[in-house]
């Protein structure tokens, strides 16, 4: 079991197993999602993740015209899950959430594009895209 919690403790999301993809966004809206040059996921089956706590929603369209849908706890504001149309039935945790770092290394780094120029995804045998990689 993996756990993710948002800054106050109020809101969390228990996965079990492993996660089908852990990947790196460099695009405009992580980077202002997370306040970071990129952001950092772990995604799972939504069926393997539980989310506990009360939370609000924020939708957005992204650059393909499909929804993405974040889970966002209304007393500190972290983001602990969130959706993509694109990606039905799974469930994206930033990974920097989650207690323990046992988790692999990004096997994606999407959207370079917008890759600020001083940073570089190095882990073995990830995949690189200039835009979204679907």
């Amino acid at each position: 079991m993996h756990v993710a919690s948002c800054r106050c403790g109020a809101l969390s999301a228990h996965c079990s197993g492993s996660p089908i993809r852990v990947s790196v966004c460099h695009c405009s809206a992580c980077q202002r999602r997370t306040g970071s040059a990129f952001s950092a996921q772990a995604r799972f089956l939504a069926e393997a993740v539980r989310i506990d706590g009360d939370f609000h929603t924020f939708e957005r369209t992204a650059d393909s015209g499909r929804a993405v849908s974040y889970r966002f706890c209304p007393t500190c504001g972290t983001t602990v899950a969130y959706s993509i149309d694109a990606w039905p039935g799974v469930l994206a945790i930033p990974l920097g959430l989650f207690d323990d770092t046992g988790l692999p290394a990004p096997s994606y780094s999407i959207y370079e594009r917008s890759m600020h120029p001083w940073v570089a995804i190095l882990s073995p045998g990830t995949e690189h895209h200039s835009t979204s990689g679907l």
